[in-house]
């Protein structure tokens, strides 16, 4: 309305100037018309103008009202879900750790298994080395002495080391009956000249029956010690595999830790760093409702102005091109 009141302010000077020049050849109220249409057309294109800003503006309200909206949304999903995941992350990260220090506990105690039962393997073997030493050393004194009494050559035989190995045999073995140890170790007693030929046969026999024993003894023994061997190897075997199996196990969740670790701090990270953008959209969404409602009643407004502009424009061009006005202008 303002615009209407300088065009016609306008129009009025120049139509006293224009009555006052002697040289006019045209009706200054076309003069008027023709300003009062270029505001009008001016008026009409200001007016579409800002329509296109306000629609452009409008669609933003939508559109980036709703894609805030959406990204709210998923940000309050997050919010919600983040606090759990990062709980069952730490339990997990907790369970880890206790695995580990108890696969450790049991990677220490096959450790100290093996230990043991090396030191009972070697306990037990040097046993067996002596063992047989002994039988095999008594063994060969017997052969000796049956072979010695067969020859006739008792005599020399009573002066060997295998004699004394037969002596401290019948002395330590309680195994052997008392009639055949008498009649060894006085077999054994006799000097060298001696013949004791009388009971040299029942005396080889008695000696062949304690080699044959001694023999199947050793033959027992020996047979045990490979048992027990073979079972030492296979314990050993067992043992070695679980601990290869319990480190890489260890190692295994050692990196699971470290990894947990990294995910939990990341998680956390982005729990607060989603609880800050959440708290910056909203505010920025309900900015954005308040403005764009601010827009719309700013809009609607100045389109009622512009309207009746346009309104008050129309009806003086009428009224000046009306020929009551062209004719009192002439």
């Amino acid at each position: 309305m303002a615009r209407l009141a300088c065009a016609l302010l306008v129009a009025t000077t120049l139509s006293r100037g224009e009555l006052q020049s002697n040289h006019v050849a045209i009706n200054p109220i076309r003069k008027v018309v023709t300003l009062l249409q270029s505001m009008q057309k001016k008026v009409q294109e200001e007016g579409e103008a800002e329509a296109k800003l306000y629609e452009k503006f409008m669609c933003y309200c939508k559109n980036g009202g709703s894609d805030l909206q959406t990204s709210i949304s998923a940000a309050e999903t997050k919010v919600g879900s983040l606090p759990s995941e990062i709980k069952a992350a730490e339990e997990k990260l907790a369970q880890t750790k206790a695995d580990v220090k108890e696969a450790q506990a049991d990677r220490v105690a096959a450790k100290e298994a093996m230990a043991k039962a090396t030191a009972i393997r070697e306990k037990e073997a040097a046993a067996f080395a002596a063992e047989k030493a002994e039988y095999d050393a008594t063994i060969t004194a017997i052969t000796k002495a049956v072979a010695a009494l067969e020859k006739g050559v008792a005599g020399g035989f009573l002066q060997t080391s295998a004699a004394q190995v037969l002596r401290d045999f019948l002395h330590n073995d309680m195994d052997i009956g008392e009639t055949d140890r008498q009649m060894v170790t006085s077999f054994l007693s006799a000097t060298q000249s001696s013949e004791y030929a009388p009971q040299s046969g029942q005396i080889i026999g008695i000696l062949k029956e304690m080699g044959d024993t001694m023999a199947a003894d050793l033959a027992s023994a020996t047979k045990a010690e490979e048992a027990a061997i073979k079972i030492y190897e296979e314990l050993m075997a067992a043992k070695k595999k679980e601990i290869d199996a319990l480190t890489a196990s260890i190692e295994n969740k050692i990196k699971q830790i470290g990894e947990l670790g990294i995910e939990i701090v990341e998680m956390q990270e982005d729990l607060s760093d989603t609880e800050k953008s959440l708290m910056a959209d909203k505010e920025f969404l309900a900015n954005l409702e308040k403005s764009c409602a601010t827009k719309t009643k700013e809009w609607e407004e100045r389109s009622k102005t512009r309207a009746e502009e346009l309104v008050a424009l129309a009806d003086t061009i009428k009224v000046l091109n009306d020929d009551d006005a062209l004719d009192l202008f002439k």
